[in-house]
């Protein structure tokens, strides 16, 4: 006579994974085992603590790995979900089959000296291990989870997933985080000179706009709004753009206006008839990014024009200059400009409460006088003396 089976486990990948409803409770999770007869006896496991947990009253024991689906679906319509998805994975072979009981530094160790670790490519090339913030990403996500564990999510008797919430170590960052660099004129002359066409003028607008990297390359013409009292016309990115990732958005929430100054407005009008939808297309379409090779090559070639002008090394912080680093650099001219913190906040769109798209004229030339301020190209802007160490 054939053994009977029991129902609610499939293959996938070589294992054997758990999806059945038990009295009107879904149990998805992976059994660990690539043997059908080890896979059993697992769920066997793990019905008779379900039934346990509804008859007795005994806790259910939950997975890491479960706490961290319901994450995804609870919060799938986050800005970052994709991000966390990411980190989560990475989280998973290292933790994912524990319960979240047994989630600490000690279970999380393995995981922070593997991510730390300098790694091979395909191509034998060494990859540096992540910095000190990415690894604290990651664990951010862990104490967020087990907090939902402990302060949100309950079993069927109202009892919470945790009872406790154990303390997640961070990684120290002190002195490993890299700081902005904003450029002197001079430091910026070079590296534009040096930058593809399309590069320099997306870096040009950049660093006279304060916006970021993805507000440029996905900049379109229909958030162009027309201000014909000032001769000017503005953009208003709305606060559902999607950036990188569909779901990315404006980073603050809020729609973002962006000002032009003189130089920021000739971009513009150089950059009209190129293509109907976006205002700076590469190749019929919009740009992915603008820190690609081309941005990574361009500034060492820039590092080593400026040690040939200036007979000394170039600083670190500019040899590896961030795009992110042109809404430094504006930020740090405007205050040298003497341009106060409440209009430095308009203009570089972070949050401030304010409704933007509520600016009358008067407003809006006032900002665009201001902007105005760090228009030039060359030394003949505001004087910005920047203090750095000859370590850089």
């Amino acid at each position: 006579m054939a053994r009977k089976t029991i129902s609610g486990l499939y293959e996938r990948n070589g294992i054997w994974h758990i999806d059945k409803v038990v009295r009107g409770q879904r149990l998805q999770e992976s059994t660990g085992s690539s043997e059908r007869e080890e896979a059993e006896q697992y769920l066997i496991h793990r019905l008779e603590g379900l039934r346990q947990a509804q008859v007795y009253g005994v806790r259910q024991i939950r997975t890491w790995r479960e706490a961290a689906t319901r994450f995804l679906n609870e919060f799938q319509h986050q800005p970052s979900i994709g991000l966390s998805a990411t980190y989560l994975e990475q989280l998973d072979p290292y933790i994912g089959d524990l319960p979240i009981t047994h989630i600490d530094d000690g279970t999380l160790a393995e995981f922070v000296r593997d991510k730390q670790k300098p790694s091979k490519t395909a191509t034998g090339k060494v990859r540096p291990g992540c910095r000190p913030r990415t690894v604290n990403i990651a664990l951010q996500r862990v104490v967020r989870i087990l907090n939902l564990c402990a302060r949100k999510w309950r079993d069927s008797e109202k009892r919470p997933w945790l009872d406790s919430v154990p303390m997640i170590t961070m990684v120290d960052e002190r002195g490993k985080s890299r700081k902005p660099y904003p450029m002197s004129w001079e430091e910026q002359s070079i590296l534009f000179a040096e930058l593809p066409a399309h590069l320099q003028k997306m870096a040009l607008f950049k660093v006279n706009t304060g916006c970021r990297e993805q507000e440029v390359c996905k900049l379109r013409w229909d958030w162009e709004i027309p201000v014909p009292e000032l001769n000017t016309s503005v953009f208003l990115i709305p606060e559902g753009f999607g950036g990188r990732h569909q779901k990315s958005g404006v980073k603050n929430g809020e729609e973002r206006l962006v000002v032009l100054n003189t130089v920021a407005k000739s971009v513009i009008d150089g950059q009209r008839g190129l293509s109907k939808e976006w205002v700076f297309p590469y190749d019929g379409t919009a740009m992915h990014r603008m820190n690609d090779s081309a941005w990574r090559k361009a500034r060492l070639r820039a590092a080593k024009v400026w040690q040939e002008q200036n007979l000394r090394p170039a600083l670190p912080g500019y040899a590896s200059i961030r795009v992110h680093d042109l809404k430094h650099t504006f930020g740090r001219r405007l205050r040298a400009a003497g341009v106060t913190e409440e209009d430095r906040t308009a203009l570089l769109g972070h949050k401030n409460g304010s409704v933007t798209s509520h600016y009358s004229t008067a407003e809006l030339g006032q900002l665009i006088e201001i902007a105005n301020k760090v228009s030039a190209t060359d030394s003949r802007g505001p004087a910005l003396t920047i203090l750095r160490r000859k370590n850089g």
